[in-house]
């Protein structure tokens, strides 16, 4: 459980939670003013004497001061529960020696992020945390106690501000510290959570932003790799394989034309289908793994070929003036070759309209149909395939099909145009 959960429920005056938030800020005051004298002392110091080099080992330990300061404060976290803290971030010497450890310490950012926030402790966060145990715990006690400094001395000043001596004025003021104190409890209870959370932030490791980055990059340079691949094997089969079957099926051909009707020509006539169909099913193949027309003109002469290759009729109001980035071009086309082949396969449509264009800095394809509709992803459609693709490059894929239609399939893929066509 955390201090914001707690706070939440009724039985929050009773649990721990309001001494826990009074002894993390407490011994927040206290360790930090322990900070904020050694910072103090060892900049004064080691500058002094550093012009007797004496002072210059004292200033890197008061550089390193932030990492033990980052220590407590991550252990004393838990006192306000507000969370673990991610790891450090420091990274480990990749070799033993005093040397080698502070020079890995003083090139990270994770020690002088450290650092900084040891000077924010010291300066700033100390005194609020001081100030508000003062006035959210130490007055509302203080009022309390009001009885019993007038049962000892005949009077009390409440606050340093006026005297008391009379029984009922006395009364109410102790009544009023008792209501102050059960609000204390709960500003304690705020001011720890909220000041947790700056030390938590403070404190995260920017290695998990790091290892964000990396891994957005590394997706990236998956893609590409994964469209570069594409692209080699439809090369290689569009040279290789693809020419040996023409030069086969035009062989064929002649032996045919050649031999004398009879069983051999027979034979000739189907061997020569056959290499025919091959032939067909390779090309069919190739323009699955990556068409040359989308490699060659680029997204919107593919999406117009695929256009007059589907079965139902299809309007197209695409305007790419500009070439995409290739692995942004392809995703595109399959979605719509994907759409084109499940609107003719389920939906009984009789037009489709392909729009879309390059605005924003997005690419936006529209691909709607007239059919019957209640199509949804996920359900062997292959568009989830598609949109898990999409959204590696950080796109999105929507379908929107009421029953009775009609079906609209969106992609936006954020990108920025490589080249312009001439």
């Amino acid at each position: 459980m955390t201090v914001w959960q707690a706070l939440s429920r009724r039985g929050y005056l009773g649990s721990a939670w309001p001494w826990r938030s009074v002894a993390f800020l407490a011994s927040g005051a206290l360790f930090g003013a322990v900070v904020l004298v050694g910072i103090v002392a060892g900049v004064a110091v080691g500058g002094a004497t550093a012009v007797v080099l004496v002072g210059l080992p004292l200033l890197v330990l008061t550089a390193l001061a932030g990492i033990p300061v980052a220590a407590v404060e991550r252990r004393r976290l838990r006192l306000a529960g507000v969370g673990p803290v991610p790891g450090t971030g420091h990274r480990v010497p990749d070799a033993p020696g005093l040397t080698t450890w502070l020079t890995v310490r003083l090139k990270e950012g994770a020690t002088w992020r450290e650092l900084a926030y040891a000077v924010l402790l010291a300066l700033v966060l100390w005194p609020l945390d001081a100030l508000v145990v003062a006035l959210a715990a130490g007055v509302p006690l203080f009022l309390l106690a009001t009885p019993l400094l007038v049962a000892v001395d005949g009077e009390a000043k409440v606050v340093k501000l006026w005297t008391v001596d009379t029984w009922p004025v006395v009364l109410g003021v102790a009544a009023a510290g008792a209501a102050l104190l059960l609000v204390g409890a709960y500003v304690l209870g705020v001011s720890a959570g909220a000041r947790g959370e700056v030390a938590r932030v403070l404190l995260r490791s920017s290695r998990d932003s790091e290892r964000v980055t990396e891994l957005v990059r590394s997706r990236a340079r998956l893609v590409d790799a994964f469209e570069a691949e594409r692209r080699r094997i439809e090369r290689d089969l569009h040279d290789g394989a693809q020419q040996r079957l023409v030069a086969l099926t035009m062989t064929l051909g002649l032996a045919r034309l050649d031999a004398p009707p009879g069983p051999l020509a027979d034979q000739l006539a189907k061997a020569h289908g056959e290499a025919g169909q091959a032939l067909t099913a390779l090309r069919e193949l190739i323009h699955g793994i990556h068409p040359k027309v989308l490699a060659d003109y680029g997204l919107e002469a593919a999406v117009a070929d695929a256009a007059d290759r589907s079965p139902v009729p299809v309007d197209l109001e695409l305007d790419l003036p500009d070439r995409l980035p290739q692995p942004v071009e392809s995703a595109g086309y399959f979605v719509v070759c994907e759409a084109l082949a499940n609107v003719a396969r389920h939906s009984g449509a009789s037009r489709v309209t392909i729009s879309g264009g390059h605005t924003g800095g997005r690419l936006t394809l529209d691909i709607r149909d007239d059919g019957r509709g209640g199509a949804v992803t996920g359900n062997g459609t292959g568009l989830t395939g598609l949109a898990d693709r999409v959204s590696v490059l950080d796109g999105r894929l929507s379908l929107s099909s009421p029953p009775g239609g009609p079906t609209l399939l969106r992609v936006e893929i954020p990108c920025r145009p490589t080249e312009s066509r001439a």
